[in-house]
C-alpha cells in the first residue's frame, strides 16, 4: 500500500504535471520497494513546495541489514531501466539510506529513526494523509 499526500493547494498555484519520465521513475522504485517487502510506503508529491526535487518517497525496512538490501535493490533498478546511478547517502550503518536520482528522493529508514525524523509531517504541510490502494 502506499500513502499519497491528501489533495493539498499550494502556497504558489502549481499547473504542471509530473513528467512521463519521473513518473516512470516513480512506478520503479515503487516496484522495488514493493517486492523487496518495505513497509509503510508513502509517495510525497513536492512540486510547488521545494526545488530538490518532484516527488519524495519514504519507506522502512524492518531492521538494518533490510534497509540495505532495499536500498541497494532500487539503486540496481534505477540503473539497470536506464535512469543512471542514484546519489546515495548512509550504506555503511543502514538505519536511513538516502537515494538521490535528481527528480525522485527515497528515504529508507529503520522503523524507530523514522519515527524520529517524522519526515512526512515535515513534507506534508500539515494536513492528513491519505491511504490509498498500490
Amino acid at each position: 500500500m502506499v500513502r499519497r499526500e491528501a489533495d493539498v493547494i499550494p502556497l504558489h498555484p502549481v499547473s504542471r504535471a509530473i513528467r512521463p519520465d519521473v513518473e516512470a521513475t516513480v512506478r520503479l522504485i515503487l516496484n522495488g520497494l514493493d517486492d523487496m517487502k518495505a513497509e509503510e510506503i508513502v509517495e510525497i508529491d513536492l512540486r510547488g513546495k521545494s526545488a530538490i526535487a518532484d516527488v519524495m518517497i519514504i519507506a522502512t525496512g524492518r531492521v538494518a541489514r533490510h534497509v540495505g538490501a532495499i536500498s541497494d535493490r532500487i539503486a540496481k533498478d534505477l540503473k539497470e531501466n536506464g535512469h543512471g546511478n542514484p546519489r546515495i547517502e548512509g550504506v555503511p550503518v543502514c538505519d536511513w539510506v538516502l537515494l538521490d536520482t535528481g527528480d525522485v528522493i527515497v528515504h529508507v529508514f529503520r522503523p524507530e529513526v523514522r519515527a524520529f525524523y517524522n519526515l512526512e509531517k515535515m513534507w506534508s504541510s500539515g494536513r492528513p494523509n491519505e491511504l490509498l490502494p498500490s
